[in-house]
């Protein structure tokens, strides 16, 4: 069985919560899986893993600058071995845009990075405007108002398709 690294880049731990499921996943099919925040990629020895997987949200349209960093120090490495991204974003509640060749994030972060990920996904997200802060909550909320998505203050709405996240984790096992 394989030896997989799970890195994530998450703003708010969703991110994190649907690594733990493609974990879990992974787990329950024989494969030993680390999870790490993407800030914490540089300190294990990557080239110690059979599988990198990496997964991603999005805030205000962007990926974090510390996951495109990392992406760029250590593509050659990525490129060695079996390797899959995912991006989680709420514009992929959307089904015409939940689909990687769909969704705008995904594609133009493959515009943007030198790196070709062998598996790709993109996995919806959530709104929870209780955790978010003024700011964050101002702009999410005129954010779904302009994309006709929910804009009610005790809004709490995950769009995570959990089968699709298995699915992926599945895949992850036998690539």
């Amino acid at each position: 069985m394989a030896n997989i690294l799970i890195l994530y880049s998450t703003t708010d731990g969703h991110t994190r919560t649907i690594c733990l499921r493609i974990r879990e996943v992974a787990e329950r099919d024989g494969h030993a899986v680390t999870l790490l925040p993407i800030r914490e990629g540089g300190s294990v020895d990557l080239s110690s893993f059979d599988k990198i997987v990496i997964g991603a949200s999005i805030r205000y349209g962007k990926h974090s600058p510390l996951l495109i960093d990392f992406i760029d120090q250590h593509r050659h490495l990525l490129d060695e071995r079996p390797n899959a991204f995912f991006s989680v974003n709420v514009v992929a509640r959307k089904p015409e845009k939940n689909r990687p060749d769909t969704n705008p994030y995904l594609q133009k972060f493959l515009r943007q990075s030198a790196w070709r990920p062998r598996q790709l996904e993109v996995f919806a997200g959530k709104i929870n405007y209780a955790l978010y802060n003024p700011v964050d909550r101002f702009m999410i909320r005129l954010i779904m108002l302009i994309t006709k998505g929910p804009t009610a203050l005790d809004t709490h709405v995950e769009y995570t398709d959990w089968q699709r996240v298995e699915d992926f984790g599945r895949l992850i096992g036998r690539m």
